[in-house]
């Protein structure tokens, strides 16, 4: 399972001209395809009015693609470039523990530290450690619940007062038994760090892990108003996009205040498995999923989600700012990074489609992390499906290309009924198979079909005697 965070730092025109920048290592075999990815890219930015990409994709310590895409600006026309800095949102969150880590390694504080030492007249301030804050199980309420700049964060709010506001009334629960994102708990974390060192956090960030890690393009709270920048963009119910309004300052900071690209969140990315941040011992504390006290794990562990794929651990983080969308994403097992930073709020879900195409060629370039798929005689799945839903909309299945209860369960009336409904939609103008998976000894598929009056796709199930057993349209 991966965990992805897609509030507003849960603080969470069609595109005309399209450029894409990009700088990659790739051989005649190598799986990093760029032109894979632009048709992805491309095609997502077109449908759901995306004004800017900036993605990178690592493995193996090494930064296989990094591309940009769009506009930063739609006022300006200027395009996304690789150096273009996007807020990255809650991604910030992880360098916000990072820093509380490098504190504790330096003996000026412990995680386990109630936050009543530093804050001694908030709720419940001797039951609540730094840990439980990064954890997200202190209990205290979220400041940025919605999905939208409201009036309050319109104007301008000191930090403390916003802490006073938001961990000074009545938890949401007790601490440690459940798990619920709370960006005011990151706020606290700043201003501890702020409180220990006597620098503002900014100062701290860059003297102790953006100038030592070559994070160039890296930014805490900036003024995001030269060409460094990408503007950020909204609109409401698939409207125009349209400039965003930026939460005050106060709101966001170290829950959510950093800028960056692609290509630096990689480098941070490989940073931390390599060790160059942390001390083996913070590290482990820190990409360890919290057990609540009921037992049950919370799959989140410090500003990083803890989940699995085909059997590795993935951590992973999104976030969302006010104009601004971003997923971080790595693979310690294989040193594999995967980011995604888009400067347009409501692309949701859809900079997920370009994630896992990302995602896909790791798993591509390395055996290792390739699930058992059986091997299929003759057609790829892709025409298989294509073949086989062919034979449906005309009522000429062959059922010798069927598996024995497949064949029973698709009666004549069934063929005759879907023939009626499906060859209406006529030919697909594109043919769409997901990496195959496995289950009970089979090939299995999801592919997906385009047509001019629509879409829809289709499960398929084949064994290795190339017969399908389950066909299944939704």
């Amino acid at each position: 399972m991966e965990i992805i965070m897609h509030k507003r730092t849960a603080l969470l025109s069609v595109i005309t001209v399209l450029f894409v920048q990009f700088v990659f290592c790739q051989t005649a075999t190598d799986p990093f395809d760029s032109k894979a990815v632009d048709s992805v890219a491309i095609r997502i930015m077109a449908e759901y009015k995306i004004v800017g990409i900036s993605a990178a994709v690592m493995h193996k310590g090494v930064v296989k693609l990094a591309k940009a895409y769009g506009k930063k600006s739609l006022e300006t026309g200027e395009l996304v470039e690789l150096t273009t800095q996007f807020a990255v949102g809650s991604v910030s969150k992880q360098f916000t523990c990072a820093c509380i880590f490098l504190l504790q390694e330096d003996g000026k504080l412990s995680v386990h530290d109630k936050v009543g030492k530093y804050f001694p007249g908030l709720t419940r301030a001797n039951d609540i450690t730094l840990l439980d804050l990064m954890n997200h199980t202190s209990g205290y309420p979220d400041y940025y619940p919605l999905d939208f700049v409201d009036r309050r964060m319109m104007k301008p709010i000191t930090l403390d007062d916003l802490i006073k506001e938001y961990a000074g009334g009545k938890l949401d629960f007790e601490p440690g038994s459940l798990w619920s994102y709370s960006n005011t708990g990151y706020i606290i974390l700043g201003r501890v760090v702020e409180k220990i060192t006597g620098e503002k956090f900014g100062t701290f960030l860059e003297r102790r892990i953006l100038k030592p890690l070559g994070l160039a393009n890296t930014s805490f709270e900036p003024t995001p108003q030269n060409k460094t920048f990408a503007r950020g963009y909204t609109n409401f119910a698939f409207g125009a996009p349209e400039p965003a309004i930026y939460e005050a300052n106060g709101w966001i900071h170290t829950a959510g205040g950093i800028w960056s690209t692609a290509s630096d969140l990689a480098k941070w990315d490989l940073a931390l498995m390599d060790g160059k941040v942390l001390k083996p011992e913070s590290y482990k504390l820190m990409t360890t999923a919290r057990v609540l006290s009921n037992g049950r794990s919370a799959n989140y562990a410090c500003g990083l989600g803890v989940g699995m794929r085909n059997g590795f651990t993935l951590h992973s983080h999104g976030g969302a700012v006010s104009g601004f969308l971003a997923q971080n994403m790595f693979m310690p097992a294989m040193k594999a990074a995967v980011v995604v930073l888009v400067n347009s709020d409501y692309a949701g879900d859809h900079i997920g489609e370009l994630q896992n195409k990302l995602a896909s060629m790791i798993l591509a370039a390395d055996p290792s992390m390739k699930p058992f798929v059986p091997t299929i005689p003759g057609l790829p799945a892709s025409e298989a499906a294509k073949r086989f839903l062919q034979s449906l909309m005309t009522d000429s299945v062959d059922r010798r290309q069927l598996g024995e209860e497949y064949s029973i369960f698709l009666t004549d009336e069934k063929i005759r009924g879907a023939s009626a409904r499906l060859k209406e939609y006529g030919e697909p103008e594109k043919v769409q198979t997901d990496n195959p998976g496995e289950r009970g000894g089979m090939e299995v598929t999801v592919t997906r079909f385009d047509f001019k009056k629509g879409s829809f796709k289709a499960l398929m199930y084949r064994t290795p005697d190339g017969k399908i057993q389950e066909f299944l349209v939704f």
